[in-house]
């Protein structure tokens, strides 16, 4: 009873620390920050501030509700991903946007591991084929 207390407990503070630190990150970037700026400066991209940090900000919303954090997960990831290869091709570090991005992929592990490991699919399932089976020979001809 205590681990499964526990388990829910380190799952809600990681979706939290998750979403306020991406969220502000986000908040930051567009309103303009100076100290929040200068690394969008340094990539050559002041110009896209704003909507880098509504995509950041949209995305990680999506991430925090249950119903919607599949594909926040995507779309986050995506973002960060992004971030990282624009932080290589400029000589950066990959731990601006690496350390976001495992707390990411670790709070989604431990909330929902379907997202890695995927349901078990039988041939028909993987074909299409369940359709098939249903339909009458009438549809075919």
């Amino acid at each position: 009873m205590a681990t499964k207390n526990l388990k829910k407990v380190t799952i809600i503070g990681l979706t939290a620390w998750g979403t306020l630190m991406v969220g502000l990150s986000g908040l930051m970037k567009a309103i303009h920050l100076p100290w929040s700026m200068e690394g969008l400066v340094k990539f050559n991209l002041p110009n896209s501030a704003a909507i880098l940090g509504l995509m950041e900000m949209a995305f990680i919303l999506l991430f925090a509700f249950p119903k919607t954090m599949r594909i926040g997960f995507i779309l986050i990831s995506c973002y960060f991903a992004g971030a990282m290869a624009t932080e290589l091709s400029h000589d950066g570090s990959m731990l601006n946007p690496g350390i976001p991005l495992v707390l990411i992929w670790t709070t989604a592990f431990l909330r929902n591991k379907s997202v890695f490991l995927g349901k078990q699919l039988n041939s028909d399932e993987i074909y299409g084929l369940v359709f098939l089976h249903q339909m009458p020979a009438t549809k075919f001809i």
